[in-house]
């Protein structure tokens, strides 16, 4: 009764088009007046104590950081660096797109912020050079979700507050498995093209090619920067995410100077708008999850999942399932916040590393980031490249089975996550 509780007043509201954080409001109080035990005043303090978090002090610096980048030329010197390495082949501009997407993904840790800048700078170029729209379009929104994954990313802070896990240890293991992304993208992309006869660009010299990485040596570095930092423990994720902001600010307006001290009001109003969208959710989720716990809603599920327990590989193959299910109805901060603690005490009943679990878990929420029907990057890359929403819908499915399948290959080969993270975290 109390899951048909639980699902019912969520998705209820839902359903009417109440926003996703007053669902979770919503869903927390319906399950205090079915306990008997309603009082306004506890769904006002944990609801407060839900964004009272230090590492989440993460969030805005590194939505911060996104925005310079962005702006302050960073992303086009990078987009210029890959151009010069693999423009001239068959293909080229998709596997620009791949390359960039992967540095790109080490300097933001959002995977919109991402999808748009590579969408404003590559996409245009993609179909003046004849590559089909749909495809080209599908191909950045797959590479854009890449950002979650590698560190520094957002949606491992959110994990880590809302599952209680080292952050620095999630940020470690995901590099791997965001460069086995890129990989599958990369040979995707190469089964596609094979046979097209699209021209490529001229062949970068090698005085070119060392310009341009030159040119993009300062944005090349803040990823070195936070992952030497964070593995020799320089500094701890939230120190990073300032390290981050503070860096893409001196390279923008003082190396490049393309950055206008006038720019920066509206960059810190975006960077702060979309903090709060974020924080609003993680304070109300925080109310969910407490009620999901006085509720004893883990204890009911461990209870009807317990001959999966013993199995470790087939639990994750089902908890994978249903994160699909959900991601295709709703964004990445939402279903982490609502499914960690429900998933968390199976995971640790099971004997899983809640690590390995967390890098699976994020997998499986960014790539719901490009599952119809809400997919916000698709709709990002549709927005900012000026396309139609069914045709980047079309052309991401042959992407987003291919990061599927390395999701799976990770749930049945742990070793591919555990090993290279203990060797980067030590």
């Amino acid at each position: 009764m109390t899951i048909t509780i639980f699902l019912g007043a969520l998705l209820g509201a839902m359903a009417l088009g109440v926003p996703i954080a007053f669902s979770l409001l919503f869903c927390g109080a319906a399950l205090m007046w079915h306990l008997g035990m309603f009082d306004a005043q506890i769904l006002a303090q944990n609801t407060i104590e839900g964004s009272n978090s230090f590492p989440l002090l993460a969030v805005p610096f590194f939505m911060l950081a996104g925005e310079i980048m962005n702006a302050g030329g960073l992303s086009r010197r990078i987009v210029n660096f890959a151009l010069t390495l693999v423009g001239h082949v068959q293909g080229g501009l998709g596997y620009v797109a791949i390359m960039a997407a992967i540095i790109m993904a080490a300097l933001s840790g959002s995977a919109v912020a991402d999808a748009a800048a590579l969408s404003a700078l590559l996409l245009p170029m993609m179909q003046r050079a004849g590559y089909d729209t749909a495809r080209s379009a599908g191909l950045i929104a797959s590479a854009g979700i890449i950002a979650p994954i590698i560190p520094p990313s957002i949606g491992f802070v959110v994990f880590g507050v809302a599952a209680n896990v080292s952050i620095s240890k999630l940020f470690m293991a995901g590099i791997a498995p965001g460069l086995m992304l890129g990989a599958a993208l990369w040979g995707t992309w190469w089964w596609l093209v094979r046979k097209e006869k699209i021209k490529g660009a001229p062949k970068a010299s090698l005085s070119m090619v060392l310009k341009a990485l030159r040119d993009a040596t300062f944005a090349l570095g803040l990823p070195v920067i936070v992952v030497v930092g964070l593995k020799f423990g320089v500094f701890t994720p939230t120190e990073a995410a300032v390290v981050a902001a503070v860096y893409a600010l001196f390279v923008s307006t003082v190396v490049y100077r393309e950055l206008k001290l006038s720019q920066l009001y509206g960059l810190f109003l975006s960077a702060a708008q979309t903090t709060a969208v974020i924080m609003f959710l993680v304070a109300a989720a925080m109310v969910s999850a407490w009620m999901i716990t006085v509720a004893n809603l883990p204890a009911e599920l461990v209870s009807l999942l317990k001959p999966l327990l013993d199995n470790p590989t087939l639990l994750l193959v089902v908890i994978m399932v249903i994160t699909i299910l959900v991601g295709t109805a709703m964004d990445m901060t939402p279903t982490i916040l609502i499914l960690t603690p429900v998933f968390m005490p199976l995971v640790k009943a099971a004997g899983i590393d809640p690590v390995y679990f967390g890098v699976l878990f994020m997998i499986n929420n960014a790539i719901g980031l490009i599952t119809p029907p809400v997919g916000t990057v698709l709709s990002t890359v549709a927005g900012v490249g000026k396309v139609s929403m069914d045709e980047v819908t079309r052309g991401v499915w042959p992407f987003m089975l291919a990061q599927f399948a390395v999701m799976f290959l990770l749930v049945f080969f742990p070793s591919l996550v555990l090993v290279p993270a203990r060797w980067f975290y030590g």
